[in-house]
């Protein structure tokens, strides 16, 4: 259609201006600064978890099914759903920033993150990597495996794995919290997988401690997770060059009823 000339440069001013605004649109859509971290001006928080009040009372798992799964275990193992050390301490709790970061990006580690088959059972029973840092399993048992992760996010996958066998090698390209890593050969085993896309991430032992080390100056919501209670968030401000230590309980089912 032809327009008439006096309309011309009209038609094309707008047009112009549609191009142009389109642009800034999509520019500010996809592009964002990335803020760099001075290492200067970092600092740190430290804690514990406990959990106060006994820990809930578990059935050993029945490993008869496979006589090489009981031969492997000098005595009945029970469930690691909650682990306890010293005056409470609780084990394979994960410490994150769940908010404050902004426009940090960060490298991943090239050292692997390993999960072990060990006495038919995974060990740790909670670990945490970085996205797209290699991620290792091993079968340390004289019996096969079948290696399931289960991810909502990330690539899932199901590997068997023989007695004797290479190590399975892979990554996880997304972040994603508590991906559960089962065995479909031994329907008791079950680890979590935590993928983050920051460094700033723990899991606990038996002595319930963590640490959270290079953190730029900000306010931060830290998140505990255990698998067998509720998360819990806690908001910290951090200055420039200050440690700040928190604290973590838990209460133990007995313990809330009373």
């Amino acid at each position: 259609m032809a327009f008439p000339a006096k309309w011309q440069f009209v038609v094309a001013g707008v047009v112009a201006l549609l191009i142009t605004g389109c642009s800034k649109q999509q520019s500010s859509e996809t592009w964002a600064p990335v803020a760099t971290i001075d290492s200067a001006t970092t600092g740190s928080i430290t804690g514990t978890v406990t959990l106060e009040g006994a820990p809930p009372m578990l059935r050993p798992i029945d490993m008869s099914a496979s006589p090489a799964c009981v031969q492997a275990n000098a005595s009945p193992v029970v469930p690691p759903l909650v682990v306890t050390g010293e005056r409470g301490a609780l084990a394979n709790v994960v410490i994150y920033v769940k908010d404050g970061l902004g426009n940090y990006r960060f490298d991943a580690p090239k050292d692997p993150v390993v999960l072990m088959q060990k006495n038919c059972m995974y060990e740790p029973h909670v670990l945490a990597l970085m996205t797209n840092q290699p991620f290792e399993i091993e079968n340390n048992d004289p019996t096969m495996h079948n290696v399931h992760p289960m991810p909502k996010h990330n690539r899932q996958w199901s590997t068997s794995q023989p007695a004797g066998s290479a190590a399975l090698k892979s990554s996880f390209a997304r972040p994603e919290l508590a991906m559960p890593v089962l065995c479909n050969v031994h329907p008791w085993m079950r680890a979590f997988v935590f993928a983050f896309d920051n460094p700033y991430f723990a899991v606990t032992w038996k002595t319930g401690k963590f640490e959270l080390q290079n953190l730029p100056p900000g306010t931060y919501t830290i998140e505990a997770w255990q698998e067998n209670f509720s998360a819990q968030d806690q908001t910290v401000t951090i200055a420039p060059k200050e440690s700040k230590a928190i604290s973590f309980t838990f209460l133990s089912p007995a313990k809330s009823g009373d």
